[in-house]
C-alpha cells in the first residue's frame, strides 16, 4: 500500500507575529489585528499574551476591548503579511512543488517520496521551521501525518512553535479518544447535534456503523464513518484557486423575519471581509451572492454581477432573496464567486522514513 507523507505548516498567530517582528515593543503586551470597535470591527488574530485574557479570533472588537481594557488593537497591514506569506511560500517550494496554501499564513505540503532531510518529513518540517524563524522572523508550527486530515489536527497540538507526528501505524491508537470537533467540516453547532447523539469522541463514532450514521445523519454520516477512523483521502491540490469564497452561519434559533436577518448581516461581512483579504488571490471576484435556508431546510441563491463586494450590496440582495420564502430562517450565508478558477492536477508516491 502507498503511504503518503502530509506536513501541515501554520504559522502560529500570524498577523501579529509580523507586527512583534516589526516592532518588538509588541512582544509582552496583549496585541489584537482586527477592526475598529466602533464600526462593528472583529478580531482577526491575537497574540498569545491576549489569549490568556479570553481573546480570540472572530471575537466582536469591543467585546475585546471590554475583557482587556489594556489591550493594544493595530489594523491590518496586508501589504507586510502578503510579503511574509510571499517569503514563506519560497521556502516551501524549496522542499516540494506541490503545496496546497489555506490562506496566507498555512498550507498542506506533500513531500512523499521526495529525498530532502534523507526522506524523513520529521526533519523536513523541523528544517522547514528553522527556516521560517530565520529568514522570516516569524514561528510556525507543523503536523506531520499520512493525510491532511491527520496532519492539520497535528500541527494545532503543539502549538505554539511545536510540531507533533502521527505514523501510519499511530493512527489507530490516536483517534478514540479525539474529540469529534477536531473533525474536518465540524463546526460548533454541528458538533452540538452530535453530541445530542452521544457522539462526543471519535470512539464513540466508531461504535456506530456505516449504515446507522448515514441513516441518522445523512451524508455527514458517511464522512464521519471515515474520519473517525483517520481516513482521508483528499489530495493535496497543487496551487488551487478557489470557485467561490463564503461564509455561513447556522443559528441555535431560527430567525423569524426580514429585519432580524438584516441584523446579522454586519457580522457574516466582518467574517466574510476577513477571509475575503486573507485568500491570496491577484483576480477579483465577478459575483457577489446571498443564501438563505429556510427553517423547513428549503433554500434560495441570489446572486449579482459585482468585482468589489460590499456590505450594503448583500444587504440588499437578502432583502430580495427572503420574500421568496416569508419563512424563519436557519441559515445565512454571504459570499463571491471568481470566473477563473481552474483545479490543478496532483501526484503521490512512497517512503518508509517518518
Amino acid at each position: 500500500m502507498s503511504v503518503r507523507k502530509i506536513i501541515h505548516v501554520d504559522c502560529d498567530c500570524f498577523y501579529a507575529a509580523v507586527e512583534m517582528r516589526d516592532n518588538p515593543a509588541l512582544r509582552d503586551v496583549p496585541l489584537a489585528i482586527g477592526g475598529s470597535s466602533d464600526q462593528r470591527g472583529v478580531i482577526s488574530t491575537c497574540n498569545y499574551i491576549a489569549r490568556r485574557y479570553g481573546i480570540h479570533s472572530a471575537m466582536p472588537t469591543k467585546w475585546a476591548l471590554r475583557q482587556c481594557p489594556s489591550l493594544v488593537l493595530l489594523p491590518h497591514s496586508f501589504e507586510r503579511y502578503r510579503d511574509a506569506s510571499r517569503r514563506v511560500q519560497r521556502i516551501f517550494r524549496d522542499y516540494t512543488e506541490r503545496i496546497e496554501p489555506l490562506s496566507l499564513d498555512e498550507a498542506y505540503l506533500d513531500v512523499t517520496g521526495l529525498t530532502h532531510c534523507h526522506g524523513s518529513a520529521t526533519l523536513m518540517a523541523q528544517e522547514i521551521r528553522a527556516r521560517i524563524e530565520a529568514e522570516v522572523g516569524i514561528t510556525a508550527s507543523a503536523g506531520i501525518a499520512p493525510n491532511k486530515l491527520l496532519a492539520k489536527i497535528a500541527s494545532d497540538w503543539n502549538k505554539p512553535n511545536g510540531q507533533f507526528v502521527i505514523t501510519p501505524e499511530e493512527v489507530a491508537a490516536f483517534m478514540p479518544s479525539l474529540p469529534i470537533g477536531k473533525l474536518w467540516g465540524i463546526g460548533k453547532v454541528t458538533a452540538e447535534r452530535l453530541a445530542r447523539s452521544g457522539l462526543h469522541t471519535c470512539g464513540d463514532a466508531q461504535n456506530w456503523t456505516l449504515q446507522q450514521l448515514m441513516l441518522e445523519f445523512g451524508n455527514l454520516g458517511a464522512s464521519l464513518y471515515a474520519q473517525c477512523r483517520g481516513r482521508d483521502e483528499r489530495e493535496v491540490k497543487q496551487r488551487e484557486q478557489r470557485k467561490s469564497l463564503s461564509v455561513e452561519y447556522t443559528f441555535a434559533q431560527d430567525l423569524p423575519d426580514l429585519e432580524t436577518c438584516l441584523n446579522k448581516v454586519p457580522v457574516l461581512y466582518a467574517d466574510f471581509k476577513q477571509r475575503f483579504q486573507r485568500a491570496s488571490r491577484d483576480t477579483p471576484p465577478n459575483k457577489a451572492f446571498v443564501k438563505i435556508k429556510y427553517h423547513d431546510f428549503t433554500q434560495t441563491t441570489m446572486e449579482c454581477s459585482c468585482s468589489k463586494p460590499e456590505m450594503d450590496l448583500f444587504a440588499d440582495l437578502l432583502s430580495k432573496a427572503w420574500p421568496r420564502g416569508k419563512k424563519p430562517v436557519r441559515l445565512l450565508g454571504v459570499g463571491v464567486r471568481f470566473a477563473d478558477a481552474a483545479p490543478s492536477p496532483e501526484e503521490s508516491g512512497t517512503l518508509p522514513l517518518w
